[in-house]
């Protein structure tokens, strides 16, 4: 059967029968894969520990009738015992995943950009680069505006007319003016709009300077964002670490 190479991240993992795991990895170049790793939760096992959630690994795999099958590891940065010291880092680092697999629909669908956004951003949070709730909400807008969906915080999202506007619409896709505002729009401050259009752009002066609240309710309007995308919430968002 046909071997192939490739780095990745582990998304996560599944136990199979007595001692396997199915993994689950987002990787350069063949997007989303599964595949079995053998023997990975015996005692004895030498690659085990690399097959955990948030690793950064190259792979060997050799293909399958219906999954892959792994057949060497070597670790490129174990970010997962980095990230588990911190519960606020974990927590978030979880969303990430959660989401990069549900942007992720197709197997075998290469998208560099998605990986390459997972990649930076797991390594900040692992370095503690900027506060937990900040690199995640920055990754969900910059992995939804790759996936197509970008939203709109400088102009009008129906009509284009130059901003700042008052009115916040997830259907609408972002920010709205008067005149294009639908029933029910939300009416974030002035302050949450310039952190949101500062996490999509990558300014970390002007994001690591918001308030608390502010970070709060940029949040709340992040997470409605992508649960109307992915039409399905994400189940570990709600266990994000936000205090």
């Amino acid at each position: 059967m046909p071997t192939y190479r490739d780095e990745g991240i582990v998304l996560r993992t599944q136990k199979l029968g007595e001692a396997d795991r199915i993994i689950t990895l987002l990787t350069r170049r063949n997007g989303r894969i599964r595949a079995v790793a053998r023997g990975v939760r015996k005692t004895s096992s030498r690659i085990g520990a690399r097959l955990e959630p948030f690793n950064h690994v190259d792979v060997q795999l050799y293909e399958g009738k219906s999954l892959d099958n792994v057949t060497q590891v070597e670790t490129i940065d174990a970010m997962g015992g980095r990230l588990a010291d911190d519960y606020a880092r974990w927590t978030a680092g979880t969303a990430m995943l959660e989401t990069a697999e549900r942007l992720s629909a197709e197997e075998r669908e290469p998208n560099v950009q998605q990986y390459a956004l997972l990649v930076s951003g797991l390594r900040s949070m692992a370095a503690g680069e900027h506060e937990p709730t900040l690199i995640l909400d920055s990754y969900l807008l910059r992995s939804l505006a790759v996936a197509g969906w970008s939203p709109s915080f400088d102009e009008c999202a129906r009509c284009a007319q130059p901003g700042p506007h008052r009115a916040f619409n997830v259907q609408a896709g972002g920010m709205v003016c008067g005149t294009c505002r639908p029933p029910g729009s939300a009416a974030p401050s002035p302050a949450a709009v310039t952190l949101l259009g500062a996490l999509l752009a990558g300014d970390w002066e002007t994001a690591d300077g918001a308030d608390d609240r502010t970070r709060n309710e940029a949040s709340g309007l992040v997470a409605a964002f992508l649960q109307w995308h992915i039409e399905r919430g994400l189940r570990s968002l709600p266990l994000v670490d936000r205090s």
